[in-house]
Order: structure tokens, then sequence, then C-alpha cells
């Protein structure tokens, strides 16, 4: 086989493997949250399930259902996304995670992060927060 025959098939083949990397379509999965007490429509601005234990039990499913695939399972970034285990803790954490899984996280056009809470209930979403600041580490 001639050199640009195999260059040409070698940039194919990188090409076609960028699939196995990027985030793909991830399908959210249903998160039930009984057990945790309903917080209506609108929004929070800070996370009421803090330090709850059945939050932190059904924020850890969901993460692991929802999230790990991008995020790092048990929240240890693989480095495709950011690892979530360093968040900030408390309101100012509550405030970016907030924005970024209403909003989403879209970069050039490409979505990086879809918007989770068109997928996902605020309890399910704050009850992941919970899991996190669970597994919190520092820098």
């Amino acid at each position: 086989m001639n050199k640009k025959i195999q260059s040409a098939l070698a940039l194919l083949l990188l090409a076609a493997s960028t699939n196995l990397w990027a985030h793909g379509d991830v399908v959210p999965q249903a998160v039930n949250t009984d057990g945790l007490e309903p917080l209506g429509e609108q929004w929070l601005d800070e996370n009421p399930y803090r330090d709850n234990p059945r939050a932190i039990e059904i924020g850890s499913s969901a993460y692991n259902q929802n999230c790990a695939a991008c995020h790092g399972l048990e929240a240890k970034s693989g480095g495709i996304a950011p690892d979530l285990r360093l968040l900030e803790l408390g309101a100012m954490g509550d405030e970016w995670y907030k924005e970024r899984v209403i909003n989403g996280a879209v970069r050039d056009g490409r979505v990086y992060m879809p918007k989770m809470a068109d997928f996902l209930s605020q309890e399910a979403l704050w009850a992941v927060r919970t899991y996190l600041e669970s597994v919190h580490v520092e820098e």
C-alpha cells in the first residue's frame, strides 16, 4: 500500500475514533426522589438538602446514572469534564451548580453539558449536589 493511501486511512481511522472520546448522546435516566421534601417549580438559590443522608443516597445513584459518563465514577474526573469533587462548598458552589444544571455548557456551538434541569427535577439535581458535597476534596 502506498504512503498516500496509508495516510488517508490513518486520518479516516482517527476521525472515526473521535466519537469514542466525545461525550456523545447520553439519555438522562429518571431519578426516584421518594423521601425528599418536594420543592416546587421555582428553583431555590441554595441546596435545601445539605447533609441530608437520604439526599446523599439518592444523589449518588442519580449521579452515577446521569453524570458519571462524563464527570467520572464517584465524581473523580478522568479529564473529559470538570472534577465535581472540587466544587466550592456552600452557597457559592450552589450558585455555580444551579447555573450549570439549568443552562448547561455550550462553547463554539458544541454542547459540552446538556441543560440537565430540562430532564431531571430540582429535587434530583439538588440531591446530586448534596452527594457531590459529601465527596468534596480540597485541591
